[in-house]
């Protein structure tokens, strides 16, 4: 018996080692199925949100807040309220056309708020039509910004974010150190080509290597007739908030280095700010006018440059 005992612990051993390497190999078996597995569901989740649609913009009505119309300032007030629309189409357009585009802020910086700037210069073209002949309604402009009813792209951007990130994740669970390498030099050369896509750009967004580049934007104040004195303190103080401005887009410009594409600077800064110039110069002329000609072709001057 004693020397039988060896040869059974032997075929024990060989039994419970051959059990556990079974027990290994369905292990991994399942480990693989479930990597696989999930996968598949970040691909599935991915192509949901790439399917979702961009949203629709909606903005608050004007047309319901205005008070009774003068004769005399209908057809200038309808105009506006259709451009109001026209400028919400538009809007609404370009949310499906740049689906994709920029990063989180893209909605934001490229289309609201450009909207937004249009719609306050249009709002103040109404009360102005009104004010000269009734009472000027007053905060109209609390009814510019507009939102994203965000079934696709604002809350989509974030959501495929989290997507991607977990898809990259279970993938991250197989890789080897030649496969990681492999991935850094990928994303090395993914960072080169976004970067001479986003700013066919640098040229647009930076100016050169050097610096960020400035706006310059036409003098206004030197394209005036005589101001009368009962205008002056009203055109010196939208003097300066052009100077304002254009001050707060050159700050802009330094801060939003490299966000977008190859049209962000246009599209995001050099736009709003010359639809804010339009409404600001319209004042200095309206001033004018009132007690004397109204100079006339002076939004010629609102579109600026950047200086690169």
């Amino acid at each position: 018996m004693s020397r039988a005992l060896p040869k059974y612990n032997k075929r024990r051993v060989a039994i419970i080692g051959g059990a556990a390497a079974l027990a290994l190999t369905g292990a991994v078996v399942v480990n693989q199925a479930l990597a696989g597995e999930s996968s598949k569901d970040s691909t599935t989740n991915a192509n949901t949100l790439a399917a979702a649609g961009p949203g629709t913009i909606t903005c608050p009505d004007v047309a319901s807040q205005l008070p009774e119309i003068p004769a005399t300032a209908q057809a200038e007030v309808d105009r506006n309220l259709t451009l109001l629309q026209t400028q919400i189409d538009e809007a609404n357009q370009r949310l499906i056309d740049t689906v994709g585009q920029g990063g989180a802020n893209f909605v934001q910086n490229a289309i609201l708020g450009p909207l937004e700037d249009k719609r306050i210069a249009t709002v103040n073209r109404i009360a102005t039509a009104i004010g000269r002949t009734a009472d000027k309604p007053q905060g109209l402009e609390a009814l510019a910004p507009c939102t994203l009813n965000a079934d696709g792209v604002a809350a989509g951007n974030e959501a495929g974010d989290d997507a991607a990130a977990g898809a990259e994740d279970n993938a991250g669970a197989t890789e080897t150190p030649a496969d990681n390498a492999a991935g850094d030099a990928q994303d090395t050369g993914d960072d080169a080509a976004a970067g001479a896509g986003a700013g066919a750009g640098a040229e647009d967004n930076a100016g050169d290597a050097n610096g960020v580049g400035t706006i310059t934007c036409p003098d206004v104040a030197s394209q005036l007739p005589a101001i009368p004195a009962r205008a002056q303190a009203e055109v010196d103080r939208n003097l300066t908030l052009l100077q304002t401005q254009i001050d707060e887009a050159n700050t802009r410009l330094q801060n939003t280095v490299g966000q977008g594409g190859a049209n962000f600077v246009q599209n995001a800064i050099l736009g709003p700010l010359k639809d804010k110039r339009v409404s600001t110069i319209d004042r200095i002329a309206i001033s004018i006018g009132r007690a004397g000609t109204k100079p006339q072709g002076l939004e010629a001057l609102a579109a600026c440059t950047l200086n690169k």
